[in-house]
């Protein structure tokens, strides 16, 4: 299986995971349904990589004064996101999102770390041109 398949599998996977583990340990987030489940984590990820930062190029100056701690207020929002537009994905409430969004976010890093190959190869410049 090509490499970029398999990533991406194993970050919606690590990302079901994280929100089923949430599911369980906040009464105000569940799913209907395993349907439910994997569609919101699929997503999630879709929203992380096209609507998220956007909302943390507009809020930078925020981020900056409140030392990054308002990116965790962006994580629940896009939490909050996602069960707007999941049919059978509830969250009750912003705090429920802002803590399962660091539960999700912890777990993914744990899961992540847990299956990836090592550290990244280091940067090397392209071959061939004028490097000065």
């Amino acid at each position: 299986m090509p490499a970029p398949i398999l990533n991406f599998l194993l970050q919606w996977g690590t990302t079901s995971f994280s929100l089923w583990v949430c599911s369980y340990l906040f009464r105000g987030l569940r799913f209907e349904s395993l349907s439910a489940l994997l569609v919101s984590a699929l997503v999630l990820g879709l929203v992380n990589t096209f609507v998220k930062p956007a909302l943390v190029l507009l809020t930078l100056p925020l981020s900056i004064i409140t030392l990054g701690f308002f990116l965790l207020v962006i994580n629940a929002l896009m939490i909050l996101l996602v069960s707007a537009l999941v049919n059978g994905f509830v969250v009750t409430g912003f705090w429920q999102a802002f803590f399962a969004s660091i539960v999700i976010s912890l777990l993914s890093l744990l899961l992540g770390s847990l299956f990836s190959d090592g550290p990244p190869p280091p940067w090397q410049p392209p071959s061939g041109g004028n490097w000065t």
